[in-house]
């Protein structure tokens, strides 16, 4: 009960999925769902605070029920954030079938305070009366198959507030009509009716005016991680309840509520079977039960790996003459329960005044490894002698301070503090047993679990332009440098006198005018070596046109300055990919550097003269210039951009793809449009980088020497780990967009040294998608840190025989041992988003990303300060000081973190505006 993802009753397969074993009651094969496409998003428009002030029908009905009936069968509907509003209040919605819902992590959705919210059409919902069941369910689900209800957001009932037009709360008017023997009309949260194979994932719930899930007449259910949260007194506030229901699993789950934790019934409707309930935590309740509707039949259950802490009871069946039946087949194990008035509650007596005929029997009920920690109360009670209760235990510890009371009970005891008579054994006043050191845990904080650190306002203000931009030097070892971009900002086409001008309609002179950004880099080089003081910057023109090749500017005496006609008439492109050897590269682009200076030629040899090109030979711009600025232009890596690799001067048919979403099926591999090679003072005006894997790279110079760059209203837009690097960079007021249809983005990999002072800065900008399936369905991830050169991870377990990763000199893995450097330690990433627009296709609990999968060689977790870096090389075994030498005390900062963005990019764009113009 360690809370790992796949703990000691679960299975890893092959491809990494948790499924629960075949030994589990459910005769289903359990993985943990995974939500449907999403068919539309449904902004809030409420605040928390809000919600108290509602007066009239709550106002969100009608449009979330409206999307609900517009969605097909086979998508969800999702409920996410836009700016500062994360609320919903509803009334009554109906789920259609094969529908299902997803609320983002942050967005709560309230049920109403409004009776008539939920009426089923007698007025009776909100009144005590002798029927009950006057009002219609929170959230219906009927005839629903293949659905569910998803996200890390919560659903909150407010069964403790005060109803519209009543002086009493749901509850109130609960515990009223149990005085007055009547029955409470109120609504339930989720009501599950004639479906199959329905999920419940995540999800929170809480203050339920009345049962929070329950399940009739259905055939599959899983509830995977879902929270359950309302007051120990709320009455009548069951948890989770399958009724006549077959195939029923609720895993990794806390519940703590004011009634039954679980109710597992089977009423006039039918039989209940299969249910498995594995890996929980309960809490306040009235426990694990089963009835007291018992008389359609219970068989086949199966509690496992339960920690009981605070419950009125722990493990209980229950029922009376009044609606008892066959229970059988019961199986609880490795179950641990403290603090509980009755830790084990078997009783054919549960309703003081029942009358009938519906005899209870329980048979074949078997306890393994159940430990009672706390004294409390033991009862077994049988029917009578033709009904006897029938047990079998092993391995059952009891504190000798509980009591038992038994009648017609027959116990098969096997290491059991119970004798066969059912009387309690010899047992320690103190259970001392390992089996239940880890068993217990707090219920979970949920803003906790929340991966979303945030900056305090002093954090903040050391991320100022100014600040960022304003040190330079090795890392560790900056020192003021101030440099405002802004004071000096690019200047457009019209407003200087260019020294040379690309044209497609001018003639090439080779002087001032040509036909190729190359060539007039090329002509750059040759002037300012021949005069270097000659200006303080060179300025290159490019007019409009889309001017294919690739163009590379090494070191300069001279500063220079690209100027477009606009990003929407000027565009430098071209499709080299990392996968090109280097003959393929040289036939491409040979004629493109004939004739180039020496530096270019060396640029260009260092990748023609590879087996294969790689990641950092495919920039369509390679810039190693200090001090260069562009404007008004875009950057493209066309490869797979269009469905298939572009072919430099191809026309007519099959030589354009189908877009973006067309290269579903293509090879994904790197090809940058931008790469900033260890240059400092780098200025991006109004300039698009477009690309899909690895659009932007920024190096860092030589020995990790600070490289800033500055995007100013610029766009920036790739499929994974489009921005990436070690460099210094400052986005300001810039949109960077996820396109393509992976199932998981990444839009930023930053490799900053843990040293630097800086790494990626984002202020007044925007995060935003093409709205893909999977971006729709959030997905995807602001940035994953590059675990730059590493070749094994020492932060976790890998399935291989064997296995090490240890400290060394170089980064090297010869299964299955490995050695990782300091330095690759060191690459930890650094990133602050700050007062920005957070789309919804970025997961909302968890933006940043561990860098790959847990037990693969790649694997390292997110590091969000440096204090927790360090606490990950502890926890790999690594002592700082004496394994890497670090000074105590140990260094603290930021490496992740957020200072008041918003939600935002809630509209699709249209196919006009996706598509990018030629």
């Amino acid at each position: 009960m360690n809370g790992s993802l796949c703990g000691s009753l679960l299975v890893a397969t092959a491809l990494g999925v948790c499924t629960l074993p075949a030994s589990a009651q459910d005769s289903r094969q359990i993985k943990e769902p995974v939500a449907p496409p999403i068919c539309t998003l449904v902004a809030a428009e409420l605040n928390d605070a809000q919600i108290s002030l509602q007066q009239a029908a709550a106002p969100d009905t009608g449009r979330l029920q409206a999307a609900i009936d517009k969605c097909a069968s086979g998508q969800a509907v999702r409920l996410v954030a836009s700016a500062k509003n994360t609320a919903f209040l509803s009334g009554a919605l109906r789920l259609k079938p094969g529908v299902s819902l997803l609320i983002d992590g942050g967005v709560t959705l309230y049920g109403s305070r409004l009776p008539a919210d939920f009426d089923r059409g007698a007025g009776s919902c909100g009144s005590n009366d002798e029927k009950g069941r006057g009002c219609f369910p929170l959230i219906l689900m009927e005839k629903s198959a293949h659905a569910g209800i998803y996200g890390d957001g919560v659903i909150d009932g407010q069964g403790g507030q005060k109803m519209l037009g009543a002086s009493e709360s749901w509850w109130e008017l609960a515990r009223r009509a149990q005085r007055e023997d009547k029955h409470q009309n109120v609504p339930r949260m989720i009501e599950i009716q004639q479906s199959e194979d329905i999920a419940l994932h995540r999800i929170w719930l809480k203050n339920s005016a009345n049962f929070h899930v329950t399940m009739t007449r259905t055939d599959g259910l899983t509830a995977w991680g879902i929270h359950i949260d309302t007051p120990a007194d709320a009455r009548n506030t069951d948890g989770f309840d399958p009724v006549s229901s077959r195939n029923i699993t609720l895993t990794r789950s806390y519940i703590r509520t004011g009634d039954d934790n679980v109710a597992i019934k089977a009423g006039n409707q039918g039989l209940t079977e299969n249910i498995s309930i594995t890996d929980n935590h309960f809490y306040s309740g009235h426990g694990m039960s089963i009835g007291s509707e018992t008389n359609g039949g219970v068989r086949n259950i199966l509690v496992r790996n339960l920690s009981i802490d605070g419950a009125t009871s722990g493990l209980r069946i229950k029922s009376d003459v009044s609606r008892g039946g066959l229970v059988d087949q019961v199986r609880y194990e490795q179950i641990c329960i403290r603090n509980s008035k009755a830790p084990l509650d078997f009783d054919s007596f549960y309703g003081k005044r029942a009358q009938g005929s519906s005899i209870p029997q329980y048979q074949n009920i078997s306890l393994d490894k159940v430990f009672v920690l706390t004294p409390g109360k033991l009862i077994f009670r049988g029917f009578d002698a033709a009904h006897a209760m029938q047990l079998k235990a092993k391995t059952l510890r009891l504190h000798s301070g509980s009591t038992v009371t038994s009648q017609f009970a027959i116990l098969d005891a096997d290491d059991s503090d119970l004798s066969p008579k059912v009387t309690l054994q010899p047992a320690s006043e103190t259970i001392s047993t390992d089996a239940c050191t880890d068993a217990f845990a707090a219920y979970p904080d949920r803003d906790a679990i929340k991966r979303r650190p945030q900056l305090t306002a002093v954090q903040a203000e050391h991320y100022a332009m100014e600040k960022v931009l304003g040190y330079a030097g090795l890392p560790g070892k900056e020192a003021s440098d101030p440099w405002n971009p802004l004071a000096t900002p690019v200047p457009a086409a019209d407003k200087v006198n260019a020294d040379y001008v690309v044209s497609q309609s001018r003639k090439a002179d080779g002087v001032r005018v040509f036909s190729r950004l190359q060539d007039a880099f090329n002509r750059v080089i040759a002037d300012t070596q021949q005069i270097p003081q000659a200006r303080q910057r060179m300025y290159i023109r490019i007019e409009p046109g889309v001017y294919e090749g690739l163009a590379y500017l090494p070191e300069t005496a001279v500063p220079v300055t690209v100027t477009g006609s606009g990003i929407d008439t000027t565009r430098l492109r071209s499709a080299p990919e990392a996968a090109m050897t280097g003959e393929q590269f040289a036939a491409l682009y040979d004629s493109t550097f004939q004739n180039a200076p020496a530096a270019v030629m060396a640029m260009y040899d260092s990748i023609r003269r590879r087996p294969v090109i790689g990641t950092f030979g495919t920039p369509v711009l390679w810039v190693k210039s200090h001090g260069f600025q562009m404007r008004d232009i875009t950057v493209e890596n066309s490869y797979n951009r269009d469905g298939a690799a572009y072919q430099p001067g191809c026309k007519g048919a099959g030589c354009e793809g189908d877009g973006i979403y067309a290269k579903m099926n293509m090879v994904h591999h790197q090809a940058l449009a931008l790469m900033m090679d260890g240059t400092d003072k780098a200025q991006f005006e109004q300039v698009h980088l477009l690309g899909l894997q690895d659009t932007l790279y920024m190096r860092a110079g030589p020995d990790g020497k600070t490289a800033r760059h500055f995007f100013y209203r610029s766009l920036i837009e790739g499929d994974v780990d489009f921005i990436f690097g070690d460099a210094t960079a400052y986005f300001l007021e810039s949109e960077i967009r996820s396109v393509g249809t992976r199932t998981g983005s990444y839009a930023v990999a930053p490799s900053t040294n843990l040293m630097s002072a800086y790494g990626f800065v984002f202020n007044r900008s925007r995060f935003t998608s093409d709205h893909s399936l999977n971006a729709r369905a959030g997905r995807f991830h602001l940035a994953r840190q590059w675990f730059h050169n590493q070749r094994c991870t020492p932060y976790d377990r890998v399935p291989i025989a064997g296995y090490r990763c240890v400290i060394g000199s170089v980064n090297q893995f010869n299964n299955p041992e490995g050695s990782i450097t300091r330095a690759t330690l060191e690459t930890v990433g650094k990133m602050v988003v700050m007062n920005s627009e957070i789309g919804p296709h970025i997961h909302p609990l968890t933006p940043w990303s561990d860098w790959n999968k847990r037990g693969t060689l790649p694997y390292r977790p997110a590091q969000t300060s440096i204090a927790g870096y360090f606490s990950n090389l502890r926890a790999a075994g690594i002592d700082p000081v004496r394994d890497l030498g670090y000074r105590e005390p140990l260094p603290e900062g930021v490496i992740l973190g957020e200072f008041q963005n918003t939600a935002g990019d809630l509209q699709a764009r249209s196919a006009t505006e996706n598509k990018e113009k030629p």
